[in-house]
């Protein structure tokens, strides 16, 4: 499997403004493409993208979620993270391209699970010299 649908991929994470979009690409393209899962990227742990999962469904939620993510995939040559979770039972997963600092994450509005969506673009900035902080975009 070719993994040049990822450029496009970053492009509509960065331009296009219905996240449903961007996520139902990257399903169709990627998370339910059996090759993908299987033949690329190495498992990794990344503390600050769980740390922004954490917090990004905890804003989703307006309160504290209980997460279950271990399961990160990166794909070195395309700077790419992608993994599933759980937040509070509810299902989710994330995308995010660290050369140019945006993700998005989607999470099952409702548990038990529907088709109901709420989905969280974010983009890290610098907010001092030693860190790095995140910006969850237009909630939804």
């Amino acid at each position: 499997m070719k993994l040049d649908k990822l450029q496009e991929l970053k492009q509509k994470l960065t331009d296009e403004k219905d996240f449903s979009k961007i996520w139902l690409y990257y399903m169709d393209n990627f998370a339910d493409v059996p090759e993908f899962i299987e033949q690329h990227g190495r498992r990794v742990q990344n503390k600050h993208l769980d740390t922004v999962v954490r917090k990004t469904c905890q804003e989703m939620f307006g309160r504290k979620v209980k997460i279950h993510h271990d399961l990160t995939i990166y794909i070195a040559e395309h700077k790419f993270f992608h993994g599933p979770f759980q937040a509070g039972g509810r299902i989710g997963g994330f995308i995010y391209f660290e050369d140019i600092k945006v993700g998005l994450i989607a999470v099952s509005a409702d548990y038990p699970p529907t088709d109901m969506v709420k989905y969280s673009r974010f983009t890290e900035m610098a907010i001092h010299k030693s860190g790095f902080g995140f910006n969850p975009q237009d909630l939804n």
